[in-house]
């Protein structure tokens, strides 16, 4: 079974107007040029947004979108 990358799936939760704090991450990872945009590993994306993601004020957003990915693929 096919399972889209985590940035893939992101990308889906793009919000233009009023964005809440999961589609903001998703419009500020569009910019990102670096993200691991192949990636559905946990571990890999959590250590990226740590060390990279200045536009993710907690990781807890992230947290909640991980969540929101793998409801989706299951």
């Amino acid at each position: 079974m096919y399972r889209q990358s985590f940035y893939h799936f992101l990308m889906t939760l793009r919000q233009p107007n009023k964005p809440d704090e999961v589609e903001q991450f998703a419009n500020n990872a569009f910019y990102d040029s670096a993200f691991p945009k192949q990636s559905q590993n946990f571990e890999e994306i959590s250590h990226y947004l740590e060390e990279n993601a200045d536009y993710l004020p907690t990781m807890t957003i992230f947290d909640k979108a991980w969540q929101m990915y793998l409801d989706k693929m299951n």
